[in-house]
């Protein structure tokens, strides 16, 4: 009667077995994908929320993708001195300028623009095109004869007495010279990129150059309520 029980009691004890070497091996295998999802990536390689992706997009779009065209090239290589120069004219506002819209606009005018020259100056070199020459202080660029485009087929480009007269400006005087040559700055910068919208080949040069005409056209309009109330 034991013998008889003892055997029937076996396949149920393999059935036991059998399912706790199972568990055993369903823990492991959690234990192993925690242990491989610990860096903070997918299993496509590709960052999870809330982790530190290295790179940062900067980078990223100083390297633009995809073919380019000779109207890419020349937007890059007029842009950049054309910034130059609005950055030039922003950091004159400091201690000079004594409306503090105007303050806060040149700021930023300077935080915007200068990233952009870096961009292209990224997008130039990894297309294997030269830089620009670089511009003297002031804005004033060696073996350039300024006039309403500084003699370059940039518009909107200051003169020397322009950016000597800023210079000399102070207090209310500054801030209505600062409006008004920004003005006309902004709206060379707009002509150019309307230009490369227009002409251009570059996904990204492209995309920057609608920026361009969105960030600039609104603060024309700013500046232009700016010189209204002075």
């Amino acid at each position: 009667m034991s013998a008889s029980l003892s055997s029937s009691s076996l396949p149920s004890a393999a059935r036991r077995r059998g399912l706790a070497a199972g568990a055993a091996v369903a823990a492991l295998a959690l234990t192993l994908v925690a242990c491989g999802s610990s860096d903070g990536s997918d299993s496509d390689g590709s960052s999870t929320p809330g982790t530190d992706h290295g790179s940062g997009s900067a980078s990223a779009s100083a390297t633009p993708g995809g073919a380019f065209n000779a109207a890419d090239v020349k937007f890059a290589q007029q842009m950049i001195p054309h910034h130059q120069q609005a950055v030039e004219m922003a950091k004159l506002a400091e201690g000079r300028a004594a409306d503090p819209e105007v303050e806060e606009l040149a700021a930023a005018i300077e935080k915007a623009q200068d990233p952009e020259i870096n961009t292209m100056k990224g997008w130039l070199t990894s297309w294997g095109k030269p830089l620009p020459e670089s511009s003297s202080s002031m804005g004033d660029m060696p073996g350039m004869d300024h006039g309403s485009d500084g003699g370059s087929g940039m518009p909107g480009m200051m003169s020397d007495k322009d950016m000597s007269d800023l210079e000399a400006a102070k207090g209310k005087d500054f801030d209505k010279k600062f409006a008004q040559l920004m003005i006309a700055h902004h709206e060379g910068a707009v002509t150019m990129a309307e230009a490369e919208r227009k002409n251009g080949g570059n996904a990204d040069a492209k995309k920057l150059a609608g920026a361009v005409v969105t960030a600039q056209t609104a603060e024309i309009e700013q500046m232009n309520k700016i010189i209204a109330r002075l």
